[in-house]
């Protein structure tokens, strides 16, 4: 179910605008529907009134004969009117109390024309009109004379107050009054500026919403372009004062971040000079000792911190590195880099695939895939070597044929200083930064590396990098 809940804020903030959109809009109809009945049922009720009072006067000197004939003039299909000994309305009692109350209304206000009873009642519709939905075909008529035949279609469809109202003499006056048509809330006609309301309100939000979380995309894009070069150059500190202030946040942490690996490269670059000196002097007087075991093991334990202290700088420094990134044939450098390792094959059948552009720093790249395949040789006796395009991807698989790493520990080697004793012969050495540098490098490029354990035996290490465009 929560996969097809939105994952975002924004999303969310407009689903929900949508939502109270829809909300406000129905209720909104359901009022005025509610309203504008309630209003026509009392105009209705008001015209009934009126129309009675307009039939007693005319007639209530008259005798019955002048009544009928005067009936039988005013008679139409939508305002019936009859004058008779029976009343229309046979039941005394009203259907509901307002027509309870307007009885009683119509024989106080008619008493004085000798109107002795009153009784009225809702009858649903039952003639239909000429033309189908009571709309006019004929198109040569103007808009004024469509509307009004419209109209009366629609009185004509509508349901009908029926009043029955007897003279002192025993006749009873019987007319029909029917009820104002209740056009619909939304209509063809409406709808689209109703839809056109709507569109501009979420087109409003959604301005607005990106608004709102630009410092957050502007922030999530920075501290993933710090994080693959923090050389990138500074975010803009324009637009509101919130996004100012995001990016002048952004752009101070840059520089503390910068400050501080500099001060570690400064730091590497002293311990550089200050042990290079002594080791000098060291292997020096070895020289001058006879040969012996012990001369052997001194010469060995120099080359080793010779080794360590080199892999420490080269690990200080090389993301302060002033290098700017080029367009890199990848192939021609994975070729140049495999003809260093007598150890290193390309994979059966791989043939050069030119137009693999990367887009990195040379040196480093070279640095990076040179540390996985010497990772290869060194731990894993060769290097299989593989290039492959994947849509707009990059990738370089290397496998060996060593004994692989535990699952667990597949996340770990890429940590500093961390070596598996369990997989990897010691005595052939790393200090557990070649993977920690060429991830990092890999990275800085928009790229990534992958370890997992082959099928087949052995590790199998990706390099995945963008595709230049």
């Amino acid at each position: 179910m929560r996969r097809f809940l939105p994952q975002t804020l924004p999303v969310w903030v407009l689903l929900i605008v949508i939502a109270g959109l829809m909300i406000s809009q129905v209720a909104t109809l359901y009022i005025v529907a509610r309203d504008r009945a309630a209003a026509n049922d009392v105009v209705d009720l008001y015209r009934l009134n009126d129309r009675a009072y307009s039939l007693v006067q005319l007639m209530h000197d008259a005798t019955p004969e002048e009544r009928k004939a005067t009936a039988s003039g005013l008679f139409n299909a939508t305002y019936a009117l009859t004058v008779s000994d029976t009343p229309a309305v046979t039941s005394s009692i009203a259907g509901d109390d307002q027509l309870a109350e307007l009885e009683d209304i119509l024989v106080g206000r008619l008493s004085k024309f000798g109107i002795t009873d009153a009784r009225v009642r809702r009858d649903p519709a039952t003639q239909e009109a000429d033309t189908p939905d009571g709309r006019v075909v004929n198109k040569d008529v103007g808009q004024v004379e469509r509307d009004l035949l419209v109209l009366a279609a629609d009185f004509a469809q509508s349901d009908k107050l029926t009043a029955s109202l007897r003279f002192s003499d025993g006749q009873w006056l019987n007319f029909t009054e029917p009820n104002t048509p209740a056009g619909p809330i939304l209509s063809w006609d409406s709808l689209p500026l109703y839809s056109l309301i709507a569109g501009l309100i979420v087109v409003m939000s959604i301005w607005s919403l990106r608004r709102l979380t630009a410092p957050y995309r502007m922030m999530e894009t920075a501290v993933n372009r710090i994080g693959n070069d923090l050389k990138s150059p500074p975010i803009a500190e324009t637009g509101s004062r919130e996004i100012r202030a995001a990016a002048k946040a952004v752009n101070a942490m840059q520089m503390r971040l910068r400050d501080y690996v500099e001060d570690r490269e400064h730091l590497a670059a002293a311990l550089a000079h200050d042990l290079r000196t002594p080791l000098t002097r060291m292997r020096l007087r070895l020289e001058l000792l006879r040969k012996s075991p012990t001369r052997e093991a001194l010469a060995h334990d120099l080359a080793d911190i010779e080794s360590i202290a080199s892999s420490v700088i080269d690990f200080a420094k090389f993301e302060v590195t002033e290098e700017k990134a080029e367009r890199i044939d990848f192939w021609s450098l994975v070729e140049s880099v495999a003809d260093m390792f007598e150890d290193a094959s390309f994979d059966e059948g791989a043939t050069p695939t030119r137009g693999l552009v990367c887009i990195a720093r040379p040196v480093a790249l070279r640095r990076c895939i040179t540390n996985l395949v010497q990772n290869a040789v060194t731990y894993g006796k060769k290097a299989h070597i593989g290039v492959r395009r994947s849509g707009d991807t990059i990738t370089l698989s290397i496998r060996d044929e060593g004994p692989g790493i535990p699952q667990a520990k597949l996340d770990q080697v890429f940590g500093s200083f961390v070596r598996l004793e369990q997989s990897r012969n010691r005595e052939t050495g790393g200090l557990g930064l070649g993977l920690t540098i060429a991830r990092n490098i890999a990275r800085g490029a928009g790229g990534e590396i992958n370890l997992s354990n082959h099928p087949d035996g052995g590790l199998l290490t990706e390099l995945r990098l963008p595709l230049a465009a």
